[in-house]
């Protein structure tokens, strides 16, 4: 793990990561067993970078690649839920939430240039 990466994720920053609404996460969680983010005193949710990893993957198969809930989740299987793995093997890019983070802020960052562009 790189010096500056966090440890732990808020239920909000994972959402704007992944761009889905907070529900959507927790649906997935109720739907896949292997999803499983720890709760913190306040009983809010904390993503670890596994937990980042899977959703990207569940997220991957559910919306890019069409499969249903229950595909996604044999799928899962098949890579013995080990999203490392599951990234490599559906050639996921940007599957480290940090990479994702800086992507996403890069594409706002050029949506404002590219508007202050076309006002001139």
């Amino acid at each position: 793990m790189k010096a500056n990466q966090k440890l732990y994720y808020s239920i909000g920053e994972v959402s704007d990561l992944l761009k889905v609404k907070p529900h959507v996460l927790r649906y997935w969680e109720s739907q896949f067993p292997v999803l499983s983010p720890k709760k913190n005193r306040a009983g809010n949710r904390t993503y670890r970078v596994r937990d980042i990893r899977l959703l990207i993957a569940i997220q991957t198969l559910l919306y890019d690649r069409k499969y249903t809930i229950a595909g996604a989740r044999r799928k899962l299987k098949d890579f013995n839920n080990d999203p490392s793995v599951i990234a490599e093997q559906l050639n996921i890019p940007f599957a480290d939430p940090e990479k994702r983070g800086i992507l996403t802020s890069l594409r706002k960052d050029l949506l404002k240039l590219r508007e202050l562009v076309e006002a001139l």
